[in-house]
């Protein structure tokens, strides 16, 4: 019995390590031990120069989003990052941003828009609303269609096939209607 305490302490390390190494959006969980400073609880960013618009842009999308959409129980840690390198060390590759369940979004240079952060939060609420596992079996042209449709993304037209998606949410609200819009997700 002895044994077991250290062992299982040491394959929850590894596990911990790996994961914190391999799938680098994780450290949203504690973005200070990648060398991003936060300066709330909500609101860390690799560049304290563009504090003031990255608050103005996550106050903006939860307030737009919690009026337009659903309201938000817990606001998520959000890590604005200015630079590829900061980007890169929170594993977005190729994409703008990315959202990882409930713990947190990341916003890389690209995505310092209104409707980028406002397409992350609607995810976050996804996930309050349904769960993340939930979410990650939903079809996608709910999950990402809503987020492109209901941020109010003003890019005419989507590369696809989110275009594709953004037209089949776009479809089903109509029908839905907003008043009903978290009751019939449940359905689907």
């Amino acid at each position: 019995m002895k044994k077991a305490v250290p062992i299982a302490a040491l394959l929850i390390a590894v596990i911990i390590s790996s994961t914190w190494a391999f799938y680098k959006p994780v450290r949203i969980l504690a973005p200070e031990l990648a060398g991003v400073p936060c300066f709330s609880d909500a609101i860390c960013t690799d560049d304290a120069s563009r504090l003031e618009d990255a608050t103005a842009l996550y106050n903006e999308a939860l307030h737009f989003v919690g009026t337009s959409v659903g309201g938000i129980r817990h606001a998520p840690r959000t890590v604005f990052c200015s630079s590829e390198a900061c980007s890169e060390s929170f594993g977005l590759g190729r994409r703008s941003a990315i959202t990882l369940g409930t713990f947190g979004i990341i916003i890389g240079p690209r995505a310092w828009k209104r409707y980028y952060v406002r397409h992350e939060m609607i995810h976050h609420l996804q996930n309050e609303r349904l769960g993340m596992i939930s979410v990650l079996r939903a079809p996608k042209w709910f999950t990402e269609g809503m987020a492109y449709s209901l941020s109010k993304d003003p890019r005419p037209k989507l590369k696809d096939p989110f275009e594709h998606y953004r037209s089949q949410f776009d479809d089903w609200y109509i029908r839905v209607g907003q008043e009903r819009l978290w009751e019939e997700t449940h359905r689907l």
